[in-house]
């Protein structure tokens, strides 16, 4: 079974949109983004895969929508997390949002790659808390405005 790995960027204020805008951009953020997604799938909701308005290259992407009869070039549809995670084909899955999506995910995921933006943006759209005592910290990695902090789940989930 894939590994799942959920891939966020949040402020202080756990803000990771503003809408279908993301509140800031910071170099080397979305290159990272690449690095770790380049070859895998990526799952996201329908508002996050619209608020991109295409699929990303070189990955799969797994749009997760409640609406039966939406449709889109170059992605694949389902109509649930579990749906999504079963049509999966490479070794690592990675979560790349929204808000409800991390929230369903989070109970499946094996391993989280974030980055913590050092700003508290105004924002509608938050990523969930993380519990402390299911999270280990393997990596920080601080960058100017922002640090890249990894964690495995200490216990298998599912």
């Amino acid at each position: 079974m894939a590994r799942v790995i959920l891939v966020a960027a949040f402020g202080r204020n756990r803000v990771i949109g503003n809408g279908q805008d993301i509140p800031w951009r910071l170099r080397g953020e979305q290159q990272r983004f690449k690095q770790l997604t380049m070859g895998q799938t990526l799952v996201m909701g329908r508002r996050t895969y619209e608020s991109i308005g295409r699929a990303l290259p070189g990955r799969t992407t797994v749009v997760v929508t409640r609406q039966r009869d939406w449709v889109a070039d170059d992605v694949v549809v389902v109509h649930s997390l579990e749906e999504a995670l079963a049509v999966c084909r490479t070794d690592d899955v990675f979560i790349a949002g929204g808000e409800q999506i991390y929230r369903q995910s989070l109970m499946f995921a094996d391993q989280l790659e974030l980055t913590e933006v050092h700003q508290e943006p105004a924002g509608d759209v938050f990523f969930p808390e993380i519990d402390p005592t299911a999270w280990l910290e393997t990596a920080r990695n601080p960058q100017e405005g922002y640090t890249f902090v990894s964690y495995d789940r200490k216990q298998p989930p599912r």
